[in-house]
C-alpha cells in the first residue's frame, strides 16, 4: 500500500476539532470523564472505530496508508472525537485509566475496524 498524503486542512480530523486544545477547567475534566467510560466500553468503542472508516474517508487514507505511526492509536482518537467532540490529547490521558484488559479489547476492535478500512480501500 502506498502512503497517501494530504495537506491538515483537508482532513476530517482537523475540521472536527481532533487537535483542538481544551484548557485546563471544569470542561476538560468532564471529557475526561466521559472518554474513559467511552474507551473501556470496547463494544460501543468499536461501532464508532467503524463510523470513522465510513465517515472519515480522507482522514483514513491519509493516516491508515502509514504503516509507521500507531494506526491503532489514530483511529481510536478518532472514534473518540466522532463520539464525544473530544480531542486526541484527552483520549489519549484517558487511555492510561483503562485497565489492561480494556486496552486489549480496544485494541482489538481497533484491529477489526482498520482490517475494514483496508479491504475496503485495496478493493476500491
Amino acid at each position: 500500500m502506498k502512503r497517501v498524503y494530504y495537506n491538515y486542512k483537508e482532513l476530517e480530523e482537523y475540521k472536527k476539532g481532533m487537535w483542538c486544545i481544551v484548557p485546563i477547567g471544569r470542561k476538560r475534566k468532564i471529557l475526561l470523564k466521559k472518554a474513559i467510560n467511552f474507551t473501556g466500553d470496547a463494544e460501543l468503542y468499536g461501532k464508532y472505530m467503524l463510523q470513522v472508516v465510513d465517515i472519515w474517508p480522507i482522514s483514513c487514507e491519509h493516516n491508515l496508508t502509514c504503516r509507521g505511526m500507531n494506526r491503532q492509536a489514530w483511529i481510536g482518537h478518532a472514534a473518540v472525537c466522532i463520539a464525544l467532540n473530544c480531542p486526541e490529547d484527552i483520549t489519549r490521558e484517558a487511555w492510561r485509566f483503562l485497565t489492561k484488559e480494556q486496552q486489549d479489547a480496544a485494541n482489538r476492535k481497533a484491529d477489526e475496524a482498520i482490517y475494514l478500512w483496508e479491504r475496503k480501500y485495496l478493493n476500491a
